[in-house]
């Protein structure tokens, strides 16, 4: 049986495209507006995209069952796994004290607060959103500045400026890859354009953050740096984007930003220290936690490079382990084996008379949906032509990211001083820890997958094509809507990249370029959604005081969105920048 996807079920374009929105407001309005927690919200929005698939689209029932459980898969792995993976490795590192020799290194470099900023809020900031992210490095750089003895909204406000640019490359490249399953777009391709995006704004951002934090005149006091800390880390980001992939982009961009900065530092230093930590140009009545006041700074233990090589260790491990999982030698070596004639046994040649690899079964199965694959067709006007859907998940259980850096957790673990029994013990507390976290992967991987195959995407594309050459924009921020009502540029990407690819192929775009503006646009969003700012709040032990961090940092989050967006319609339409589009 195959079952032709539906795009107008009640005759009434309107009608229809308020009927597949359901799940995307459910999810929006319990998130932003019931303040109901994620993994309930991604549950009731799976629940309601179920129903409307079912008895509004009329999609078989088994299919719609079919069609979430194949999305739940793709949420446990990779991505799910991933998460999992990099909490462990963070806990192991809080728990043992060298995440604390970490932090005081960096604190120890430079007197100036400006200087400061940029290492811990830019570098050092960007190397967790790279390595963990969902929060981790607001709540660490937010932390540490108070310590330095930031005001707490200079120190929450800050922190979320700064993670922006690395955001769309969080958490071992999960955004991207999410929304690689989501589309079904190459992700090499998707990791590549947006690597086309972003770097310009790794440039912008760290002039941006001390220009909000000392006003514009303090700012080009210390413009060499500032330009070294963005460059250095624009190019690597552009660089392991589009040449390696989307998973360890933050983490080298971040570590060779770090690098680059402090070795700068050595033999450069700014006429006049600033040694204020207030932000400049208002009131700022938010008062430093008592247990945090100004000048704890001098009262960081001397660490000698030893301890500091350790405190750093673990997290070397993690990027060789990774880049090595990231590599397609690496990926081809176990996941595939020689294609082998069933007659003769003998080695399969392609017409070039090179060896045929097949899927290897030990390390790589294939588990086919049978109820979906190859049974579901999209139709014209989604599609030129009718096209029928493929529904074959890849169980890639060893050279998967996650278990890259398991291993690297394990090892750096053991290295660390942890017994055996030890980390296991930390191992399921990490798993209790993120059981929420994982249950919304998981449902909202589903919702995902089960918009797609049902046609609820398609619908809502087919009516946001009505924007005309103004897409570009509108796309980008809606990307920043997703995130700013989500939390999550993953979240954003699962609910609109399907969109974003069906409108742009309505309106003869690239595909490619208007998933990646999703994403990239999205980054703008993190500063300004409720998860980040009670992140920051809460670091900063500035409880209460949400409302005042978001007025702070609204306008900026507009702003550096709308400039996302201007780049975006550039690329597609304006020369030379339409030549930056990948496969454009």
């Amino acid at each position: 049986m195959v079952w032709q996807q539906i795009y107008d079920p009640f005759s009434s374009p309107w009608l229809s495209t308020l009927m597949a929105a359901v799940p995307v407001v459910v999810m929006l309005a319990a998130l932003a507006f019931f303040h109901i927690k994620a993994h309930i919200a991604a549950l009731l929005a799976l629940g309601s995209a179920l129903l409307i698939s079912i008895f509004a689209f009329g999609m078989p029932a088994s299919m719609a069952g079919s069609a979430a459980l194949y999305g739940a898969a793709n949420g446990l792995l990779p991505i799910g796994w991933i998460v999992l993976n990099i909490i462990f490795l963070h806990r192991l590192t809080t728990e043992n004290g060298s995440f604390k020799v970490l932090q005081d290194s960096l604190a120890r470099i430079t007197d100036d607060r400006r200087l400061q900023l940029l290492l811990i809020a830019f570098c050092f900031g960007a190397f967790f959103e790279g390595a963990a992210g969902f929060g981790t490095p607001v709540a660490v750089t937010g932390a540490i500045l108070i310590g330095l003895g930031f005001s707490p909204l200079a120190a929450s406000g800050l922190a979320l400026i700064a993670n922006t640019a690395p955001v769309a490359f969080g958490a071992l490249g999960t955004p991207i890859i999410t929304l690689a399953k989501v589309t079904g777009l190459d992700e090499m391709e998707l990791s590549a354009m947006v690597g086309r995006q972003l770097p310009f704004f790794s440039v912008i951002v760290p002039f941006w953050l001390i220009w909000a934090f000392a006003g514009w005149r303090k700012m080009l006091e210390i413009w060499p740096a500032i330009l070294v800390a963005g460059v250095s880390f624009a190019i690597p980001q552009f660089l392991v984007s589009n040449y390696h992939g989307p998973m360890l982009v933050d983490v080298i961009a971040a570590l060779i930003s770090m690098a680059c900065l402090t070795a700068f530092l050595r033999v450069w230093k700014p006429a006049t220290v600033h040694t204020s930590a207030a932000l400049t140009g208002r009131v700022d009545n938010s008062k430093v936690d008592a247990d945090h006041t100004p000048g704890t700074h001098d009262a960081f233990a001397v660490r000698d490079q030893r301890s500091v090589f350790k405190a750093w260790m673990p997290w070397i491990i993690l990027t060789v382990f990774v880049f090595a999982w990231g590599t397609a030698s690496f990926k081809n070596l176990f996941d595939t084996r020689p294609a082998l004639d069933p007659a003769s046994g003998a080695a399969m040649l392609d017409p070039q008379g090179k060896p045929l690899r097949e899927a290897n079964p030990l390390f790589a199965p294939v588990l086919t949906f049978d109820t979906i694959h190859q049974h579901i067709e999209k139709v014209p006007p989604v599609v030129p032509a009718p096209k029928k859907e493929d529904a074959q998940y890849k169980f890639t259980w060893f050279t998967a990211t996650g278990s890259g850096i398991f291993l690297a957790a394990v090892l750096g673990g053991l290295l660390m001083g942890y017994s055996p029994l030890a980390l296991g013990r930390q191992y399921l507390r990490t798993l209790w820890v993120v059981r929420y976290s994982l249950i919304t992967i998981v449902a909202m991987l589903a919702l995902g997958f089960l918009t797609r195959y049902s046609g609820l995407d398609a619908t809502m594309g087919l009516a946001f094509a009505a924007t005309g050459i103004f897409y570009p924009m509108f796309g980008t921020l809606l990307g920043w809507l997703g995130v700013a009502l989500t939390g999550s540029d993953t979240a954003s990407n699962v609910l609109f990249g399907g969109l974003q690819r069906v409108t742009a192929e309505q309106l003869g775009l690239s595909p490619v370029l208007m998933a990646a503006a999703n994403s990239s646009g999205g980054v703008m969003g993190k500063m300004v959604d409720a998860q980040s700012i009670v992140v920051a709040s809460t670091a900063t032990r500035w409880y209460g005081h949400e409302g005042e961090i978001l007025r702070y940092v609204f306008f900026h989050s507009v702003i550096l969105a709308i400039l996302v967006g201007c780049l975006v319609t550039l690329q597609a339409y304006v020369a030379p920048f339409t030549s930056m589009v990948v496969g454009g």
